[in-house]
């Protein structure tokens, strides 16, 4: 979610490299393998009213994978593009994870993490 679709596209395009699919008037959609990630404004649409977000709060938390040589490659470009890193590169254990976190412009969470 965001409250601003078009300024997403130069996060998600630009410092996340991913391929913008479709950019209407109020969303903004994004190509992730066979997948598509879509952003919009909260509040109603077609399909219900989702509405506001508690201030202070994340609307999302988004997670994309990624192979392990590439977590700690992700972490130096999200720096160097200047983007808030809420957690450097770190081990859970407990997934065999390895992850990044940070946050997108509109504050939502994304966690970049790849298996081992």
């Amino acid at each position: 979610m965001c409250k601003h679709p078009k300024n997403a596209i130069d996060f998600y395009e630009n410092v996340l490299g991913l391929s913008l699919e479709e950019d209407l008037e109020n969303c903004v959609s994004f190509r992730i393998g066979p997948n598509l990630l879509t952003l919009r404004p909260r509040g109603p649409w077609s399909v219900c009213d989702d509405g506001p977000v508690p201030p202070g709060s994340a609307a999302i938390q988004l997670a994309f994978r990624v192979p392990l040589e590439a977590i700690d490659r992700c972490h130096e470009h999200l720096l160097a593009s200047g983007v808030p890193i809420l957690r450097g590169p770190t081990d859970l254990p407990k997934w065999r994870h390895r992850t990044v976190v940070l946050r997108d412009p509109e504050g939502n969470i994304i966690q970049i993490y790849a298996e081992y």
